[in-house]
């Protein structure tokens, strides 16, 4: 919609000029660790310019030129996957105007069809009134039909028993895992080990990530089920990263780090001088410049 590409056009240009002077002075300090520049993941979209997870910020990180949008999948009451961040949905939606009274207002307490009435974008502003909540088929789709990639994260995989095998049974359904997609377009990652564990049993060929930063010593225990170890970006120092990379992952290629959440210039200039391999951000522009 033009009021929404006008609007992230215009924090895009900003939030690039003011913050590229230090980016070059960090840049100038240190020298690169790898010839190409870090993979931008567009965190939940691209959430700086858009309502988190909504098909909107799937289509702003695509107005972007963003090849790659990271989301988060829950299960609803009724065992639908739906694409939303927090386990409890008041901070992001109008739950608590919509289903007053309600004891909880968790993710897994309402049913898809009831979490399909929630306005899951006048939070963010008036332009985006309406925009809802997306299963996960739907979400795919517009990806698809972007032509982008996923970086899909299993939420809280531990209140959700059998998120694994739905998560893989959708994205099968939809295509996403032929050998194109397998070898190109998806990643699957969590912050719990175990879930990683069940995705990597269940399609071996799938690329898979581990949310977090291991100690050093327990990295070669990670790298029999996962591709990527992707730790906060305090934890992605130069001897951090360079640990990881001195492992083979579970496809016997070498740990791949992306880091998260990064949404400034410097912070992007800083751990692309330190290796990492990927940066998660809300801003994919602002650090697409910072590491070009």
């Amino acid at each position: 919609m033009p009021a929404r590409t006008v609007t992230m056009s215009a924090a895009a240009f900003l939030g690039s000029c003011a913050l590229l002077l230090p980016a070059a002075q960090a840049q100038a300090s240190a020298p690169r660790h790898h010839d190409d520049a870090p993979v931008v993941y567009a965190h939940r979209g691209a959430s700086g310019y858009a309502p988190e997870n909504t098909l909107a910020a799937v289509d702003a990180a695509d107005d972007l030129g963003i090849a790659w949008v990271e989301n988060d999948v829950q299960f609803s009451k009724d065992g639908v996957l739906v694409v939303v961040h927090d386990t409890d949905l008041a901070r992001t939606t109008d739950v608590e105007q919509l289903f007053p009274g309600r004891t909880s207002y968790a993710v897994k307490d309402f049913t898809a069809a009831e979490i399909a009435k929630l306005d899951a974008g006048s939070w963010f502003g008036q332009e985006f009134a309406g925009a809802r909540i997306p299963t996960l088929t739907q979400y795919l789709r517009k990806v698809e039909r972007n032509h982008q990639k996923l970086l899909l994260e299993i939420k809280s995989p531990e209140i959700y028993p059998g998120i694994e095998k739905e998560t893989l049974r959708i994205l099968r359904e939809e295509g996403w895992l032929d050998r194109d997609h397998v070898k190109n377009k998806l990643v699957i990652q969590s912050f719990g080990a175990d879930s990683v564990k069940k995705v990597h049993q269940l399609r071996p060929d799938v690329v898979t990530g581990f949310l977090g930063n291991p100690a050093v010593a327990d990295l070669p225990a990670y790298a029999k089920f996962t591709d990527q170890i992707n730790p906060y970006f305090s934890a992605a120092t130069a001897d951090y990263v360079a640990a990881v990379h001195r492992l083979k992952g579970a496809h016997g290629k070498k740990l791949r780090v992306n880091t998260w959440t990064v949404n400034d210039a410097a912070s992007a200039a800083a751990v692309d001088a330190a290796g990492v391999d990927g940066i998660i951000t809300n801003f994919p522009d602002v650090v697409r410049e910072a590491t070009r």
